[in-house]
């Protein structure tokens, strides 16, 4: 898999995610994708500063974008 058609996929996986942040305030954008295995995303909105956000990340975030692309190993949050 080249690397836009990885970013494609992580997009995806956004894309999917978005909707539930949206519907409490908040939303997530894609910074970068560093050596294939890592991705930097920032959450926005009433995400930020949010005491679930990290729970967030990991179980929704993460877990959605391993579905679209198995090859990530971990997703962080870019402040």
């Amino acid at each position: 898999m080249t690397s836009e058609e990885l970013r494609i996929k992580v997009e995806m996986a956004l894309e999917e995610i978005r909707p539930f942040l949206q519907s409490d305030g908040g939303d997530i954008s894609l910074v970068s994708i560093d050596n294939d295995t890592l991705v930097k995303v920032r959450l926005e909105g009433t995400c930020v500063g949010c005491s679930v956000n990290q729970m967030t990340l990991k179980s929704g975030v993460e877990m959605t974008i391993k579905k679209h692309a198995p090859q990530i190993e971990k997703v962080v949050n870019i402040d």
